[in-house]
């Protein structure tokens, strides 16, 4: 998997660049899992100590082991995802058990904006939504960084345009 800015899109053979997300998604998605999940334990251990004794608040555990699986598997998700200009269209891929590849023609493309909520600006990141003609190519590019999901908004407004000046 290749990170950078996106701007060669194909490499000789023909295969597309992909680009990865970056680090920061993960950190923000598995403080997120650390902190709704210890907070639960922490809510659940206390209500059952008081109710029902100490033995039974031993099933506040159960939320911590969760989270332990939760940070391998959000781990492996965000290895999983990644981009690819081309030069007639955008791919997406992402998934583990279930692979998708989402493929976006310029052309098609009615709509390409950029959104980051609260937590999202509080880790320095953005996301990508493109939006189409068919909503089954409706697609979104998670944790950017908020220089790059401008650039990829720029560039893939510019190109839509470009392909859709013929229709």
């Amino acid at each position: 998997m290749e990170t950078g800015s996106g701007q060669d899109t194909e490499v000789t053979g023909g295969e597309p660049v992909w680009i990865g997300l970056p680090p920061g998604l993960l950190r923000m998605r598995r403080m997120l899992l650390v902190v709704w999940l210890g907070l639960l334990a922490v809510g659940l251990g206390l209500l059952l100590g008081l109710l029902c004794g100490p033995f039974w608040a031993a099933f506040a555990l159960l939320p911590l082991a969760l989270a332990g699986w939760g940070w391998v598997v959000l781990g492996r998700n965000w290895r999983s995802w990644r981009y690819a200009e081309r030069a007639d269209d955008l791919l997406i891929s992402r998934g583990v058990l279930w692979r998708e590849e989402t493929v976006v023609p310029y052309g098609r493309m009615q709509l390409v904006e950029v959104t980051s909520g609260p937590v999202e600006r509080h880790f320095g990141l953005a996301s990508v939504q493109l939006h189409t003609a068919a909503a089954a190519t409706d697609a979104t590019i998670p944790g950017l960084d908020p220089a790059e999901a401008e650039r990829l908004r720029d560039r893939l407004t510019e190109l839509g345009e470009a392909r859709s000046a013929g229709l």
